[in-house]
């Protein structure tokens, strides 16, 4: 009898050691969708409109391997200002995690960011698109798709502006990540 409680202690020991306290990004989108100082818009592929958009067999390809959109955004205003310190802290320390592979780092007028990327190089499933700013916000993309190659986020981007899409169906966020 004390063999077999013994047993099931380490065994209990070694289920919950193994069991992660850190967040991930998932979660992190979960866990926030109903805080009013966020803005959660969950959009297909296709809200892109890209059918009869001219795109090279390469764009074509690129805009084959998307899947959806989840576009997860914080509102900063005088209010929630310490709030949107913890949340922005929060989002860095999760994307810091070593399953984040960084694409680039993005310096613009509208405030600072990183995309990074899970998957292998050559068959990438999640793109993750961050961006913050010291008077708006942060916005955090996350772009599903199946297979899709870090050359082919470029060819997407050419894409997207050879096509009409302003932001219909994104709502707040839309404006939101115009500034």
């Amino acid at each position: 009898m004390k063999n077999i409680f013994k047993s099931l202690t380490i065994a209990g020991a070694i289920l919950l050691a193994s069991c992660s306290s850190h967040q991930s990004l998932q979660e992190y989108y979960v866990d926030n969708s109903e805080n009013p100082n966020f803005i959660v818009v969950d959009v297909p592929a296709s809200i892109l409109k890209m059918d009869g958009i001219d795109l090279t067999e390469t764009q074509q390809e690129a805009v084959e391997s998307l899947r959806k959109f989840n576009l997860l955004a914080f509102k900063k205003n005088a209010d929630n200002a310490a709030e949107y310190k913890v949340e922005k802290t929060k989002v860095k320390e999760i994307l810091k995690d070593d399953e984040f592979v960084e694409l680039m780092k993005i310096n613009s007028s509208y405030g600072k960011g990183v995309i990074k990327y899970l998957g292998d190089e050559d068959a990438i499933d999640e793109v993750i698109i961050y961006g913050d700013s010291k008077d708006k916000g942060f916005a955090l993309v996350r772009v599903l798709g199946k297979d899709m190659n870090p050359a082919h986020i470029v060819q997407l981007m050419q894409a997207i502006q050879k096509s009409d899409y302003k932001g219909e169906g994104l709502g707040e966020i839309g404006e939101f990540l115009k500034g």
